[in-house]
């Protein structure tokens, strides 16, 4: 930058300043404050909020960008390393613009000392201090601009420096940023070649449990069923709540049903009282799979049961098909799900009396059990506790817990792990309700595993007894095998 010394030797021509008169008067004693624009015309100066110095800005922002960044990524640290280098660019058009502001404070200086040197011969008394008081006060702003100009310098060179240093942080960041992005790389590929290792031992593992036995296979899932089967013990869940609201539903519907059963026998009853006919006996309980008939008097003069005899039928919905249930000869008779959607009928003899009774309706299915055997048909066998209460016609003492199981190529009974009977699916094979009679028929079944060997066994339940028995002729039909009672195979084949 050019400086401008304070040399002021050359001096305007006397004539071409106007002669000042002795008694002008100066409004202050100092230097106006005001700028001289183009034309020499005067400019008045404008109030304005003060502006910082430029190496107040220049500390401000390095202090600003020393906090930052400790917790900017390095990202952010390029961005507003970026942003500094332009904000010191900036700075220093500020500074050259300052500069040249500078230079034009030089030259109106120079001028306005040019012009009151020659006032100061004109003028004499109180004007002439006065003029001597402004020629000093320009003198003075010439040293302080110098000054200033110096401060300028300064601060150019820090601005300078300061841009240096960001222009270098910015370039570091920059490398850091690039060797940051090749170690992200360097990691992603080594994820993409873990996760690749564990897609091939999990597709070598896949295939090792595909090729293993069906043996291991099978008790892995029996040890999934019990695991399942002792978490809903321990911790009910909507399942069991589920179950616990159809039992209920259950039984409301099987006493509704009584209820029904009631009302029909006593219409049936009051028209044949209407029509002149009364039955000597009648058949009691519900016409439902899972209950127990039985045949009662309805009169005084009926004559005595134990001296009659007895022989139950399935009979078709109109009447014309009769089926003869054998073994079932007793007053009390067990439905079993063949019955299902029949009318079941007894023929009592006495002396030379026939009387014949039947149920009002066709036997009901048992509700919810034909959800439970779908679900048991989808595994592979299913067990059932069991007490054998005989064994080959003659009454077994030991009434032991045995397993039955029912599987879907053959039937098995054990006792812990002695096998008792064990025999596939064949023509010799009998399964069917127990007709014996007894209070515990509805949860007894007979099965003839062969010839020679026979049980009879007694049930939790009988929803269990029912299921065991529709089970198991389910998987027998799909071995091409009609599994019936003693004689059912000839009546099922007409």
């Amino acid at each position: 930058m050019t400086r401008i010394s304070r040399d002021f030797g050359d001096t305007m021509q006397k004539d071409a300043v106007p002669s000042v008169a002795a008694d002008v008067t100066f409004p202050s004693n100092r230097f106006p404050n005001y700028k001289i624009g183009a034309n020499n015309r005067i400019l008045e100066p404008k109030d304005g909020p003060e502006v910082p110095s430029m190496k107040e800005v220049v500390a401000r922002e390095t202090a600003q960008l020393i906090e930052q960044q400790k917790r900017l990524s390095v990202r952010d640290l390029t961005s507003k390393f970026e942003k500094g280098l332009a904000a010191a660019a900036k700075l220093s058009d500020e500074a050259r613009r300052r500069e040249a502001a500078s230079l034009e404070k030089h030259v109106l200086l120079k001028k306005l000392r040019d012009a009151l040197e020659p006032l100061r011969g004109r003028v004499a008394g109180r004007n002439k201090d006065e003029v001597e008081e402004a020629i000093s006060m320009v003198e003075a702003l010439a040293v302080q601009l110098t000054q200033r100009e110096g401060e300028l310098i300064q601060e150019k060179s820090e601005v300078k420096k300061l841009a240096d240093f960001l222009k270098l942080a910015s370039e570091d960041a920059k490398k850091l940023v690039d060797e940051e992005r090749a170690f992200a790389l360097a990691e992603i590929e080594k994820a993409r070649a873990a996760v690749q290792r564990v897609e091939e031992a999990f597709q070598e593992h896949e295939w090792i449990s595909q090729t293993s036995g069906k043996q291991e296979m099978e008790e892995l899932m029996k040890e999934v069923q019990v695991a399942r089967r002792v978490k809903m013990l321990h911790q009910p869940s909507k399942v069991m709540d589920m179950e616990h609201e159809l039992r209920v539903l259950r039984i409301q519907l099987a006493e509704k049903s009584l209820d029904s059963l009631q009302l029909r026998k006593e219409v049936e009853m009051r028209k044949k009282i209407e029509a002149g006919r009364s039955n000597l006996f009648e058949v009691d309980g519900s016409e439902t799979l899972g209950s127990c008939l039985g045949i009662i008097p309805c009169m005084d003069k009926a004559p005595d049961l134990s001296k009659c005899s007895i022989q139950w039928y399935r009979v078709s919905t109109d009447g014309s098909k009769k089926e003869l249930i054998s073994g079932a000869t007793k007053s009390v008779y067990a439905p079993e799900p063949f019955d299902v959607g029949r009318i079941l009928q007894a023929d009592i003899v006495a002396d030379d009396q026939r009387v014949t009774v039947r149920t009002i309706g066709l036997i009901d299915p048992a509700p919810g059990l034909g959800s439970y055997v779908e679900a048991l048909v989808r595994k592979p066998e299913t067990e059932f506790n069991v007490v054998v209460t005989q064994m080959n016609g003659n009454d077994h003492p030991l009434h032991c817990v045995h397993v039955f199981h029912v599987g879907r190529m053959r039937i098995k009974l054990c006792k812990g792990r002695i096998t008792k009977a064990r025999e596939n699916y064949s023509t010799s094979m009998q399964l069917c309700g127990i007709r014996g009679g007894g209070n515990a028929a509805a949860q007894a079944l007979f099965w003839q595993a062969k010839k020679e060997i026979s049980f009879v066994l007694a049930f939790e339940s009988q929803r269990e007894r029912n299921a065991a028995i529709m089970l198991a002729r389910r998987f027998a039909f799909d071995c091409n095998i009609m599994l019936a009672g003693p004689d059912d195979r000839a009546s099922l084949g007409t």
